[in-house]
């Protein structure tokens, strides 16, 4: 197995012993059990990574490791933003979990017109803190450097304006007469992907969007749910832009 990745607020450089403590250390040493010779990945989630094998686990949640070398995960490109409408209940936790697994680089919660769930006030805070704990967790299991970032929540305007900076702007559509699989992919800059709420994303919407320069896409034949096809999406775009290879 690869070895697990545990987040620090600064990667330790050079060699030497690391005191790994906290809720990470808790969770290496009662949760993981990690015993001395098991290897450990430590990561600030923003690319920066150290290797380090353990030398001793001590009491519930202190473990000491020396670094064994120094790792990165350069800027992507393209990088492949997901502006995810707000789905209902925790559909919206699974999205932001399976999209971090896949590779997306960045999602940003979009309080479209059709949206049933509604972020406003405390619990729109406490949301937009489960939506980005999601994705640290997700980037921990996926045993990646970088993780998604998760932007404030998006108005329609600001999605159009994220959409008009684009290199690729798409919307996710039922009704897109051009395959998501046959868009011509850029190298280099943003690709950003809107996808649509339950009720998907109204005909003012899709003028706006289009009116930014994004046209409508379909992924396929069927019709997936809203928290799935950002996660569908990124995918077929990871593996068309050579960055699974």
């Amino acid at each position: 197995m690869t070895a697990p990745v545990f987040v620090v607020d600064q990667v330790p450089s050079g060699g030497g012993e690391f005191v790994l403590d906290g809720p990470e250390g808790r969770h290496a040493v009662s949760v993981r059990r990690l015993r001395a010779g098991e290897h450990v990945v430590l990561t600030d989630g923003l690319g920066n990574g150290a290797a380090a094998v353990v030398l001793a686990a001590e009491g519930k949640d202190r473990l000491t490791v020396e670094l064994t070398g120094t790792l990165t995960d350069p800027e992507p490109a393209p990088r492949i933003t997901v502006v995810q409408a707000l789905p209902k209940g925790d559909r919206g936790e699974l999205a932001v979990e399976t999209m971090t697994e896949t590779g997306v680089d960045a999602i940003v919660p979009w309080a479209a017109s059709r949206c049933i769930t509604q972020w406003r006030g405390e619990r729109g805070l406490k949301s937009l803190a489960k939506w980005r704990a999601t994705a640290r967790e997700a980037g921990k299991q996926a045993r990646r450097l970088r993780f998604p970032e998760v932007g404030e929540l998006a108005s329609t305007k600001d999605v159009a304006a994220l959409l008009a900076g684009a290199s690729l702007a798409a919307v996710l559509h039922e009704e897109g007469s051009t395959p998501l699989a046959t868009a011509e992919l850029p190298t280099t800059g943003d690709v950003i992907l809107v996808v649509g709420p339950e009720g998907g994303v109204s005909p003012e919407e899709l003028d706006l969007f289009a009116g930014a320069g994004a046209e409508p896409y379909r992924l396929g034949p069927s019709v997936l749910r809203t928290s799935t096809a950002g996660t569908a999406a990124t995918a077929l775009l990871l593996g068309r832009s050579g960055r699974w290879s």
